[in-house]
């Protein structure tokens, strides 16, 4: 028996936090470390892929009903982002934010979290460590 995969919707807001973490990574620590961050917040992102209660996931209905994190550093993986996230109707996951851990994480959640998503991979992780697309 197989598991159904679910849907990673990413939001445009995650999608700007994901192009200034690696810009941030890559001006402040290297674009080698960019290349190897840029993999550790892909691979948080893809493990969603088995759904919303993903191993090491947080409930966070403090903030919104139905809200989830995933902590990068993981499975012995350094990282100091969370990924914030919610499930929807027909197996879809909205990665809503990625923010840092030291962040007031409900300060920076927008009431509707639903808007501008697109699919996993989305456009940031096509591009160099610093999110530009190359052309």
């Amino acid at each position: 028996m197989t598991k159904t995969r679910w849907k990673v919707r990413v939001g445009v807001e995650a999608e700007k936090d994901f192009v200034r973490i690696l810009k941030y990574t890559a001006d402040t620590f290297g674009e080698r470390q960019a290349s190897i961050y840029k993999a550790k917040l892909t691979d948080a992102i893809a493990a969603l892929e088995s759904g919303p209660d993903a191993p090491g996931s947080v409930s966070r209905d403090e903030i919104l009903p139905n809200l989830r994190c995933l902590h990068v550093a993981r499975h012995r993986r350094e990282g100091r982002h969370f990924i914030i996230y919610r499930a929807t109707t027909g197996q879809v996951i909205e990665v809503v934010r990625i923010l840092h851990d030291a962040m007031d994480l409900a300060r920076h959640i927008p009431p509707e979290t639903s808007q501008g998503l697109c699919p996993f991979p989305f456009r940031a992780s096509q591009g160099d460590s610093r999110g530009r697309s190359g052309s």
